[in-house]
């Protein structure tokens, strides 16, 4: 009688909402590490696939100079600010 009259532990919903939130974040991770995509496509960055991505790092870096300076423009054009928009002409212009 007593089994079946106890209430079910404080906190069994929320332990379950958990391990159901772990879980598709677990998925998304490896979908994202484990398909190509879109990063940013007005930028053109694209998203590889992790071992995809290692073999084309140790192709590039066979010539580390080469490889250096692709990485620096890369990181540049990645971070690039855009232009400051043209500021409203003053009413007394």
């Amino acid at each position: 009688m007593y089994s079946s009259t106890r209430p079910a532990p404080l906190g069994e919903d929320r332990s379950i909402a958990r391990k159901k939130a772990l879980t598709d974040l677990r998925s998304a991770n490896a979908e994202t590490l484990n398909s190509y995509g879109w990063q940013d496509q007005a930028k053109g960055i694209v998203r590889l696939p992790i071992d995809q991505a290692m073999k084309l790092a140790e192709q590039k870096w066979q010539n580390p100079a080469a490889a250096h300076l692709d990485l620096s423009n890369r990181v540049e054009k990645a971070t690039a600010v855009p232009p400051k928009a043209p500021e409203k002409p003053s009413q007394f212009e």
